[in-house]
Protein backbone atom coordinates (compact mmCIF):
# COMPACT_ATOMS: atom_id res chain seq x y z
CA UNK A 1 0.00 0.00 0.00
CA UNK A 2 1.34 3.44 -0.88
CA UNK A 3 2.08 5.81 2.01
CA UNK A 4 -0.48 8.36 0.79
CA UNK A 5 -3.23 5.76 0.57
CA UNK A 6 -2.53 4.43 4.06
CA UNK A 7 -2.47 8.02 5.36
CA UNK A 8 -5.86 8.66 3.80
CA UNK A 9 -7.19 5.49 5.40
CA UNK A 10 -5.78 6.51 8.78
CA UNK A 11 -7.44 9.92 8.61
CA UNK A 12 -10.76 8.34 7.61
CA UNK A 13 -10.58 5.82 10.48
CA UNK A 14 -9.81 8.57 12.99
CA UNK A 15 -12.69 10.66 11.62
CA UNK A 16 -15.01 7.66 11.96
CA UNK A 17 -13.96 7.24 15.59
CA UNK A 18 -14.37 10.94 16.31
CA UNK A 19 -17.89 10.80 14.88
CA UNK A 20 -18.81 8.25 17.58
CA UNK A 21 -17.66 10.73 20.24
CA UNK A 22 -20.20 13.38 19.24
CA UNK A 23 -22.65 13.96 22.13
CA UNK A 24 -25.62 13.21 19.85
CA UNK A 25 -24.00 9.86 19.02
CA UNK A 26 -23.60 8.90 22.67
CA UNK A 27 -20.14 10.35 23.27
CA UNK A 28 -19.62 10.61 27.01
CA UNK A 29 -17.71 13.70 28.16
CA UNK A 30 -16.91 11.88 31.42
CA UNK A 31 -14.98 9.13 29.65
CA UNK A 32 -13.83 10.68 26.36
CA UNK A 33 -11.52 13.64 25.83
CA UNK A 34 -13.01 14.26 22.37
CA UNK A 35 -16.59 14.04 23.65
CA UNK A 36 -15.65 16.58 26.32
CA UNK A 37 -14.20 18.97 23.71
CA UNK A 38 -17.21 18.56 21.42
CA UNK A 39 -19.67 19.05 24.29
CA UNK A 40 -17.94 22.29 25.30
CA UNK A 41 -18.20 23.62 21.76
CA UNK A 42 -15.88 25.49 19.41
CA UNK A 43 -14.13 27.61 22.01
CA UNK A 44 -12.67 24.48 23.63
CA UNK A 45 -11.24 22.80 20.52
CA UNK A 46 -10.25 26.05 18.82
CA UNK A 47 -8.22 26.98 21.90
CA UNK A 48 -6.48 23.60 21.61
CA UNK A 49 -5.68 24.30 17.95
CA UNK A 50 -4.04 27.56 18.98
CA UNK A 51 -2.04 25.84 21.70
CA UNK A 52 -0.93 23.00 19.43
CA UNK A 53 0.00 25.39 16.60
CA UNK A 54 2.17 27.37 19.02
CA UNK A 55 3.80 24.17 20.27
CA UNK A 56 4.51 23.14 16.67
CA UNK A 57 6.13 26.52 15.98
CA UNK A 58 8.34 26.12 19.04
CA UNK A 59 9.26 22.54 18.11
CA UNK A 60 10.15 23.64 14.58
CA UNK A 61 12.31 26.47 15.93
CA UNK A 62 14.12 23.90 18.10
CA UNK A 63 14.57 21.70 15.01
CA UNK A 64 13.97 18.38 16.79
CA UNK A 65 12.31 16.09 14.22
CA UNK A 66 10.52 13.89 16.76
CA UNK A 67 8.93 16.91 18.46
CA UNK A 68 7.94 18.43 15.13
CA UNK A 69 6.19 15.19 14.18
CA UNK A 70 4.51 14.85 17.57
CA UNK A 71 3.26 18.44 17.64
CA UNK A 72 2.05 18.20 14.04
CA UNK A 73 0.09 15.07 14.98
CA UNK A 74 -1.46 16.93 17.93
CA UNK A 75 -2.41 19.86 15.68
CA UNK A 76 -3.88 17.61 12.98
CA UNK A 77 -5.85 15.67 15.60
CA UNK A 78 -7.50 18.81 16.94
CA UNK A 79 -8.19 19.95 13.37
CA UNK A 80 -9.98 16.61 12.86
CA UNK A 81 -12.06 17.32 15.97
CA UNK A 82 -12.99 20.67 14.42
CA UNK A 83 -13.99 19.01 11.15
CA UNK A 84 -16.14 16.57 13.12
CA UNK A 85 -17.94 19.40 14.90
CA UNK A 86 -18.78 21.04 11.58
CA UNK A 87 -19.85 17.75 9.93
CA UNK A 88 -16.87 17.78 7.61
CA UNK A 89 -14.42 15.01 6.77
CA UNK A 90 -10.67 14.85 6.16
CA UNK A 91 -11.56 13.72 2.63
CA UNK A 92 -13.03 17.20 2.07
CA UNK A 93 -9.70 18.77 2.98
CA UNK A 94 -7.78 16.26 0.85
CA UNK A 95 -10.04 17.08 -2.12
CA UNK A 96 -9.28 20.78 -1.66
CA UNK A 97 -5.54 20.06 -1.51
CA UNK A 98 -5.85 17.94 -4.66
CA UNK A 99 -7.68 20.80 -6.37
CA UNK A 100 -4.82 23.14 -5.50
CA UNK A 101 -2.08 20.70 -6.49
CA UNK A 102 -0.01 22.01 -9.34
CA UNK A 103 -1.10 25.63 -8.89
CA UNK A 104 1.42 28.15 -7.78
CA UNK A 105 0.62 29.54 -4.38
CA UNK A 106 0.30 33.02 -5.83
CA UNK A 107 -2.05 31.82 -8.57
CA UNK A 108 -4.20 29.89 -6.09
CA UNK A 109 -4.45 32.87 -3.75
CA UNK A 110 -5.42 35.18 -6.64
CA UNK A 111 -8.29 32.82 -7.52
CA UNK A 112 -9.83 33.05 -4.04
CA UNK A 113 -12.86 35.29 -3.64
CA UNK A 114 -12.11 38.61 -1.95
CA UNK A 115 -12.93 38.54 1.75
Amino acid sequence: MSPSLSGTDTLARIADTLETRRPENGGDPQSSYVAKLLAKGPDAFLKKIGEEATELVMAAKDGVPERIISETADLWFHCLVTLTHYNLRPEDVLAELARREGLSGLEEKARRPAS
